[in-house]
């Protein structure tokens, strides 16, 4: 129980996967997270377990087809606060390699994802892997987009790097 104020959970595929993933991120009554938060009250004040139910928040990541093909019921899970789409499995989950897709198919399941989400009052994020991706994502609607990972873009900047100095 470190205290984190926001939870990105991988494979929520079934309605059941996100209320158990949302339960966990609660404390009794509303859920049955473990109660512990020594640490998360070093930061976040003595009241941190008082306003913790109202103020984490969950993110269920769409990943695959299944999920997909449960999506409305995911939505439907009181306490989850939004979802977040993984491209690359949930391309791979499509019968395509990892990355950016232009996959009619897959935009179609991203675009649903996120008119889904939003017809739910949920959130709805993505990961991208480039700036050029992330601002097609951000035009469609997307509340919020990662760009990339810390390590891939040092290893980005690092071979660039590398390539300017040879």
């Amino acid at each position: 129980d470190a205290g984190s104020y926001g939870v990105i959970c991988p494979m929520i595929n079934s309605r059941e996967d996100a209320e158990r993933f949302v339960s966990y991120c609660r404390y009794a009554p509303k859920g049955t997270r473990s109660f512990g938060p020594g640490r998360a009250e070093l930061y976040a004040g003595s009241d941190y377990t008082m306003r913790a139910n109202e103020t984490i928040l969950t993110l269920a990541m769409i990943e695959t087809k299944k999920a997909l093909d449960n999506l409305k019921e995911i939505l439907s899970v009181e306490g989850l606060d939004a979802v977040f789409v993984g491209p690359s499995d949930l391309g791979l989950s499509l019968g395509y390699a990892p990355g950016n897709h232009e996959e009619p198919d897959l935009q179609e399941a991203i675009e649903k994802v996120l008119i889904t989400a939003k017809s739910n009052g949920k959130r709805a994020g993505i990961y991208t892997l480039s700036t050029n991706y992330a601002r097609r994502m951000i035009n469609l609607g997307f509340d919020y987009v990662v760009i990339s990972s810390d390590a891939r873009m040092l290893m980005i900047q690092a071979k660039k790097t590398i390539t300017e100095l040879l």
